[in-house]
């Protein structure tokens, strides 16, 4: 995090090269265009967590000053496969953004601004010139109040233009699922965190819909099916009579007593936790920061702490929930529980007194010996040491992984290579990495469950649920209805 600079001497803002790749409006844009506004450029890529916390702030701000602000993102992509202007899309839909976006591949103007890190946000006045940057999340006081004062002093000098930013967006095409992020077969039901519509569906094996819980609107509120409310949830895992929910987007832990089909919010405040104590006594005054997946073991519930770049864990017997794993530096660190680093944890299965880990912005696989309380690494290597290659062990390449599930009959685990689009197979006695090959087309499929012989798949950026034959490989929607 930094500071925002002073401004001794007025530097005028570069100007936006004409060779960007525009989405969200039908023409080029030009600062010289949005001369008399403030202007924020929003430093971001798709897959960062910080980056996706900045968005709820550029929303607050894009409401409350919707004619003398405008906000322009601008897309500085990590992975390749975040390069691709259709993915890019993809992603613009998933988090509902409403204001110009710029893919910049070249880091172009990464470099003409001098930006360090993502996320970041360039600040300009109404005449054009850099106020200063503000490095990492958590500034929308900063921001507003910025934004006021510069407004305010452009009204006095007559500068100050007041014309709305004109948005064209391409919108998906109509599913019953939205951007399903994880998905979770027992014996007769699926559960879809249906992420993009703020609800859990359970439905029968061939995707009849049985119930479903969430109104459609994201929000946080308990209550019965459809009267409860959601924010983005993702992973889920059933113990006895209970389905729990990592609700993302509320930065909470809900309950589904899937026989009374009540929802009850277990841990979290609804609001983005930053800096945390290891213990809570009462988990409903926790502070979660991004849960994006959950495991069960022994008693414990662990939850991938994605935001914070931990695991946490809480006792469903005691009621309690502290950090498990995690220095909260996102690194990739093995080790102790309490030094072992950790990249934003997006996935977790559990097998034979193990947690494995999907640390997505590593690209690696992490092993978490619950009993010695010991993580290593079996795949990856660093925050940018990323790819798709077969081998074993640290010679195999990932990238981005989201999804996993246990296969003790084969013994082995089932990879969500989420941003090569391919489903990986990783023997757990060799740590051989190997892609199984379908004909079917992935694009970004973000969890996994397998019940027998088929793996159930959230297609993510198809809306779809796929059903994969692991004897016969071959794959099929899930009809999602009604």
């Amino acid at each position: 995090m930094g500071k925002i600079m002073g401004e001794p001497t007025r530097i005028r803002a570069p100007e936006l090269p004409d060779n960007l790749e525009w989405f969200n409006t039908d023409q080029t844009l030009t600062l010289a265009s949005q001369r008399g506004k403030v202007v924020l450029l929003d430093f971001w890529s798709y897959c960062s967590i910080n980056c996706m916390h900045v968005m709820p702030d550029l929303r607050y701000l894009e409401r409350k000053y919707p004619e003398t602000l405008t906000v322009i993102g601008i897309h500085s992509p990590k992975f390749e496969n975040e390069r691709l202007g259709p993915q890019l899309q993809k992603a613009i839909n998933r988090h509902h953004i409403r204001h110009p976006v710029a893919n910049d591949p070249g880091f172009q103007l990464w470099r003409a601004y001098g930006i360090k890190a993502w996320p970041s946000t360039i600040f300009i006045d109404p005449e054009g010139f850099v106020v200063g940057v503000l490095r990492g999340e958590g500034r929308r006081k900063q921001l507003d109040e910025l934004i006021a004062k510069h407004t305010a002093a452009a009204q006095e000098k007559g500068v100050l233009v007041r014309s709305p930013m004109p948005v064209t967006l391409q919108p998906e095409p109509e599913s019953t699922l939205s951007f399903p992020g994880k998905v979770l077969a027992t014996r007769s039901n699926l559960y879809i965190a249906d992420s993009g519509r703020n609800r859990v569906l359970e439905t029968h094996h061939d995707g009849k819909i049985r119930r479903i819980f969430g109104s459609g609107t994201g929000g946080m509120l308990d209550g019965i099916e459809t009267a409860a409310m959601f924010d983005n949830p993702q992973g889920m895992v059933i113990v006895g009579d209970f389905l729990y929910i990592a609700d993302t987007g509320n930065h909470a832990l809900r309950r589904i007593h899937l026989k009374s089909g009540e929802v009850m919010t277990l841990a979290g405040t609804g609001k983005q936790g930053r800096y945390v104590a290891d213990n809570f006594r009462e988990p409903l005054d926790a502070q979660l920061n991004s849960p994006w997946d959950l495991g069960y073991h022994e008693g414990n519930l662990y939850i991938a702490m994605a935001g914070q770049h931990q695991i946490w864990r809480m006792n469903l017997n005691h009621q309690a929930i502290e950090r498990y794993a995690g220095s909260g530096r996102e690194d990739i660190v093995d080790g102790p529980t309490d030094r072992a680093g950790f990249a934003q944890p997006s996935g977790l299965a559990v097998h034979d007194g193990r947690l494995y880990v999907m640390d997505s912005e590593t690209s690696a696989i992490r092993e978490v010996h619950l009993t010695q309380n010991l993580v290593r690494t079996l795949v990856g290597k660093g925050l940018f040491d990323f790819g798709d290659r077969s081998g074993v062990g640290l010679e195999a390449r990932l990238q981005h992984p989201l999804g996993i599930t246990v296969d003790a009959e084969r013994n082995a685990l089932w990879i969500a290579d989420t941003y090569n689009s391919k489903i990986k197979r990783i023997d757990m006695q060799t740590s051989e990495v190997s892609a199984f090959k379908f004909s079917f087309q992935l694009n970004e499929p973000g969890g996994l469950s397998l019940y027998r012989n088929k793996l159930f798949i959230a297609n993510t950026n198809e809306h779809q649920i796929v059903a994969l034959d692991l004897q016969t490989r071959m794959a099929e929607v899930v009809n999602v209805r009604e």
